[in-house]
């Protein structure tokens, strides 16, 4: 059964340019979304446990389904598990026809290139930063602000936003910080 899939988008926030395509296709059905967020999906969800083995699940384009090239893989992975298939009309894919694992293989080939520019492009931007003399991270809190933070936390007259307030130190930091001071007396106890 050809199952249809929109939702909508600032181009087509009703979904009639969607519907329209997946009309000429002749689904059986089309399942719409009513919202374009990428959270709480149910049409989705309600469609992908429906599925059937040949069912095929058609989208207008790949954006209407997916939101990222990881979700776009995790979904086809879904639909290859419930022995379906995949048609974007756009695009021009169609799973049954090159068998599901020749575009899955493709798509993963293409997220792991993009993992792997992004991380070289953040190790060169790293390093061009080092050797201008940038480090890289969060700021180094100076010690005399822990110092201070420390003592007012200690003397129970301050409270945590005071101490933030006067230290700019927050109070996940302070918590780790006082942690850290008690790893150390236990091992000098010790």
């Amino acid at each position: 059964m050809l199952i249809g899939y929109s939702r909508p988008s600032t181009m087509d926030p009703n979904c009639e340019q969607q519907n329209a395509l997946l009309y000429k296709m002749d689904c059986v059905k089309i399942i719409e979304e009513t919202h374009s967020s990428s959270k709480n999906r149910q049409a989705l969800e309600q469609l992908l446990n429906d599925l059937k083995p040949d069912d095929k699940l058609a989208v207008a384009k790949l954006s209407s389904l997916a939101d990222s090239l990881p979700h776009l893989l995790e979904l086809l992975t879904t639909i290859e598990e419930k022995g379906a298939f995949f048609l974007s009309i756009e695009e021009e894919i169609e799973t049954e026809i090159d068998n599901h694992s020749p575009f899955r293989n493709h798509l993963r080939h293409i997220l792991k290139f993009e993992r792997d520019t992004i991380s070289s492009k953040t190790r060169e931007g790293l390093k061009e930063a080092k050797l201008r003399g940038i480090s890289a991270g969060r700021p180094k809190i100076p010690d005399e602000n822990i110092k201070l933070a420390l003592t007012m936390y200690q003397s129970k007259e301050y409270s945590l936003s005071e101490i933030k307030t006067k230290t700019g130190i927050s109070k996940s930091t302070l918590y780790r910080y006082l942690g850290n001071q008690k790893i150390n007396s236990l091992e000098k106890g010790n």
